[in-house]
């Protein structure tokens, strides 16, 4: 099982369950979580969990729930009776929505993690305005963030370019899962608000999402070990 003190999330963005259980068997379980997001779910069911779980690694499935209220509870059940570790929706579906989830967890005694999304990493200022919301990255952030505590999250997932601001926000306890983090050696892709492991640990992100800068390496424990390395410098 992985060390309960890891903050590693591998992402495994792949459209095909061959390709992401033959970079799972190159992972060790006891060093890293893995996420498996919207394709390779559409794609692969519930096969993609049981696979990975079979392997020993715990999920977060990264599938951004957003419609009213007792479909996203229906959802976010569903995802934790496959035994997922975290599940997310998306902030923006307001508190009834995430009241309504994290609820159904509740009745249940289910234990899955449930986060919310704030403002997504691909997004800047213009891309907010394009949908109506005339702020700058880090207030709309913030203002989500807020909600989902209110609303009972464990969490969000943000950018680390706002994990300090939302550490003074919300606590240390708020779970902060970060995408966009990159080795100081490593692109930034297509995700504009990206970060360093160190840098992203010490401004207080709990979890950190890394995808290509380890799965696109050729040798993946190696390049872990890296980021290790690097975090904890």
């Amino acid at each position: 099982m992985p060390r309960l003190d890891t903050p590693l999330i591998i992402a495994l963005d792949y459209p095909h369950l061959d390709q992401a259980l033959a970079m799972a068997d190159r992972l060790d379980p006891r060093r890293c979580r893995v996420k498996v997001g919207k394709e390779l779910f559409t794609r692969t069911g519930p096969q993609v969990l049981e696979a990975l779980h079979a392997r020993g690694f715990e999920v977060f499935l990264d599938l951004k729930f957003h419609d009213i209220p007792n479909t996203v509870a229906g959802a976010v059940e569903a995802a934790a009776d496959h035994g997922v570790w975290m599940v997310n929706v998306h902030a923006s579906g307001g508190r009834r929505m995430m009241e309504a989830a994290r609820e159904r967890l509740e009745k249940r005694q289910l234990t899955t993690h449930l986060i919310a999304v704030t403002v997504l990493t691909s997004m800047a200022h213009e891309d907010l305005v394009e949908v109506g919301v005339d702020a700058e990255p880090l207030p709309q952030v913030e203002r989500l963030a807020a909600l989902a505590q209110r609303s009972g999250m464990s969490g969000v997932v943000c950018s680390a370019q706002e994990t300090a601001a939302l550490r003074a926000l919300c606590g240390d306890t708020f779970m902060k899962v970060t995408p966009g983090i990159r080795p100081s050696v490593s692109n930034d892709d297509d995700q504009r608000r990206t970060q360093t492991p160190a840098r992203a640990r010490e401004a207080g992100s709990t979890h950190l999402v890394i995808g290509r800068p380890v799965t696109q390496a050729s040798e993946p424990m190696s390049a872990l070990a890296a980021i290790e390395q690097e975090m904890y410098l």
